[in-house]
């Protein structure tokens, strides 16, 4: 079955009902909603209005859900259901279920399964009348049209607004941007911006803005290459604390920038083991290599373009243990954690994804 696109435009009157309404006048009973709402805006607003109008009940899938909080995801679950909520009637916000939903990069089929049971929370049936809305504003709203069983909305942009600046500037130090988001998210900025958590991405977004602006003068956008080393033993994965900024605190991958003169996997082997004191020698860490594969998602790293090649490597199981590591260079400290303990809302951008695919999670 073929998507099918109902596009809603801003200067032509549109005959919502083109399909049959159900009993209580409304085309759908649900409409589904997928943002990350960082933060939630006029625009996004605009789209769950239409919404109410076509559909009985909202589903508002907030995404990013088991992320740590960093410049890009910088506010909670709870705080983007809050700007959700509070900007419609009592009435409205009756009729609007706000799901968490958990990124999966780089499994998109893990992810539409993901989404399908977030919605089955709510509809009890993904057989239901269900429509997606939303517009296509770049290339991550493609998910549109991935449900081929449910009837796509499409909505435009309105006055083309994206939370990117309206996030950068808050965590700059400006106030929230009345005039482009709803009184209930100004109102969740203003006391997000009264507690430690704040000032920390605030030092975080001043640390990336003057990083950044190193390549002010670059012809181009810079795109920077780096390696990070996925090590596993008897069940256990190599990890280290960073260290500094971006990211401090967060576990991580040992790994970092390649030097202008070594190979990729070189490059890995020296960030292991200047960063973990790995007590496992040269050679067999040459001869433990399984796979390696590139990871490209654009908006990975919040330094800018960043590219990585992760190797895989699979230590023999040991009788004595796993190998004594003491973290060093960029990292704090430097661990073992059983696969069982991986936390994604502890971990450092894209790393838990780049375990689960490697390792195969």
């Amino acid at each position: 079955m073929t998507n099918q696109i109902l596009t809603i435009d801003d200067n032509e009157p549109t005959n919502h009902f083109s399909k049959a309404c159900n009993t209580d006048g409304f085309a759908y009973d649900y409409l589904v909603f997928i943002g990350r709402f960082q933060p939630f805006h006029l625009g996004h607003k605009s789209v769950v209005d239409e919404a109410l109008k076509l559909a009985k009940n909202v589903i508002v899938l907030i995404g990013s859900a088991n992320l740590p909080r960093s410049t890009r995801n910088s506010f909670s679950f709870l705080q983007r259901k809050a700007m959700i909520l509070g900007a419609f009637s009592e009435a409205e916000a009756g009729r609007i279920h706000c799901v968490a939903l958990d990124d999966v990069l780089y499994n998109d089929t893990r992810w539409l399964q993901y989404v399908q049971q977030c919605v089955k929370t709510v509809t009890k049936d993904l057989g239901a009348n269900i429509g997606l809305i939303g517009h296509s504003k770049d290339s991550s709203s493609y998910y549109l049209s991935l449900f081929p069983n449910w009837q796509s909305v499409g909505v435009p942009n309105f006055h083309n607004l994206s939370a990117t600046p309206i996030r950068e500037g808050f965590l700059l130090g400006a106030d929230p941007l009345v005039d482009l988001v709803p009184e209930s998210t100004a109102s969740v900025m203003r006391e997000f911006k009264q507690t430690a958590a704040y000032e920390r991405l605030h030092k975080e977004a001043g640390f990336i803005d003057k990083y950044k602006k190193q390549w002010d003068n670059a012809p181009y956008p810079p795109t920077f290459m780096t390696v990070d080393a996925v090590v596993v033993q008897s069940g256990h994965i190599l990890l280290v604390e960073r260290r500094g900024m971006p990211g401090q605190g967060l576990w991580a991958l040992p790994g970092g920038f390649v030097d202008p003169k070594e190979t990729l996997f070189d490059a890995c082997i020296r960030e292991l083991r200047e960063e973990t004191r790995l007590k496992v020698p040269e050679a067999v860490l040459r001869g433990s290599r399984h796979s390696q594969h590139t990871f490209d998602d654009p908006y990975r790293s919040a330094r800018g373009r960043t590219i990585t090649q992760a190797f895989y490597f699979v230590l023999k199981n040991d009788p004595k243990g796993l190998p004594l590591v003491k973290g060093g260079d960029d990292a704090l400290r430097a661990f073992w954690l059983p696969l069982a303990q991986l936390q994604a809302d502890k971990i450092f951008e894209d790393h838990y994804a780049i375990i689960c695919k490697m390792v195969g999670l």
